[in-house]
């Protein structure tokens, strides 16, 4: 705030509550929840949740507006509007807090991540304050309210226990396997030449490019796809282990709730897997990099597949697919081995 516009010392309280907001920021981001003793009411803790991130988001407009035009507010109000915001915060954090890793890890590392993005808001919005001469309301302090209401209002949209948690990271999961899927089946759509809209021919007339290295060739076209099919079988599991939690999912007991974090966490492994191997299937091919990725990629599905078969989510329905994926994954593994190394 400009020396000017600065109100006397009132920037003092609120570079104040810049730095305790921070702090408190990161201590939810890097710090362990209290484990409840007794049994622990997860609507309770909800509605109480909702009413604390309402408040922030109540007090982030009050201190937003009290700094939106002349007269500034004096230090004395100043410090109580910061007060008052400190204290929605720390209520906030607190109640988050409550939250026990026992209700689910996924469940709590998305309450975590929200209730981050508020106090991120918060802290942005009083900073953007203190930068600002003040004047009118810019267009900037407006970004950074809105931004503090739109992370408050998602609390509206997070799942309610840690099954609903986990179908929130299996539907990520779906979209960027989904994504990378399409992105191969486009370039194999295309003309020889899937870089021919990077690295069009300067000279018109002349004979076409040379370079080989832009091509794929008749056998790494070949190669390509028992790759494409181990990629389908990743979305696939990803697919049936999402009707699966859905159908079968518990979170009534500790083992239950453990097994959906296990599956959330290792099938958190897989676009990467998959990206992993999209990559390296574009000229110019090196076949030990891809023998390497859909090895790697194989053997992740196949612990992905027996972890699913240990869990409470498969039954004897979800068995079938469990057995026919674990027969796609070995039958494209061996198929791209045998044509990577044919003439080798």
């Amino acid at each position: 705030m400009s020396a000017d516009n600065s109100g006397g010392n009132v920037s003092v309280p609120l570079r104040n509550l810049l730095n305790s907001v921070q702090c408190v920021k990161d201590r939810v981001r890097d710090g362990e929840s209290n484990e409840s003793d007794g049994a622990f009411n997860l609507s309770n803790f909800w509605d109480t949740l909702n009413q604390a991130v309402k408040a922030v988001s109540q007090e982030a407009t009050k201190l937003s507006l009290a700094f939106s035009k002349p007269p500034l507010p004096s230090q004395q109000d100043g410090e109580k509007l910061t007060e008052s915001i400190m204290k929605s915060v720390l209520t906030l954090s607190t109640v988050y807090y409550w939250l026990p890793k026992s209700q689910g890890v996924s469940l709590r590392r998305q309450v975590r991540d929200a209730t981050v993005e508020v106090l991120e808001g918060v802290a942005q919005l009083v900073e953007v304050i203190l930068s600002t001469p003040l004047q009118s309301l810019t267009q900037e302090q407006l970004t950074s309210t809105g931004g503090v209401w739109s992370a408050c209002d998602q609390f509206a949209q997070l799942p309610q226990d840690n099954k609903a948690a986990v179908l929130v990271v299996l539907s990520d999961q779906i979209g960027v396997v989904k994504d990378a899927i399409e992105e191969i089946e486009q370039a194999l759509s295309e003309p020889q030449d899937p870089f021919n809209d990077i690295l069009d021919d300067d000279e018109e007339g002349d004979e076409p490019r040379g370079n080989q290295d832009t091509y794929w060739s008749e056998k790494d076209r070949q190669v390509i796809g028992p790759c494409q099919g181990l990629m389908k079988a990743s979305a696939a599991c990803l697919r049936k282990l999402t009707s699966a939690v859905k159908a079968n999912g518990d979170v009534t007991t500790p083992q239950n709730l453990a097994q959906l974090d296990d599956l959330a966490d290792i099938s958190k492994d897989i676009s990467p897997g998959v990206d992993d191997l999209a990559l390296c299937l574009y000229p110019p091919m090196d076949y030990s990099g891809v023998e390497n990725n859909v090895s790697k990629l194989a053997a992740l599905l196949k612990k992905v597949l027996e972890i699913i078969r240990s869990s409470h989510v498969c039954g004897e329905s979800e068995l079938t697919w469990v057995q026919f994926l674990e027969g796609a994954v070995e039958h494209n593994l061996q198929k791209a081995k045998n044509l990577i190394n044919q003439d080798s």
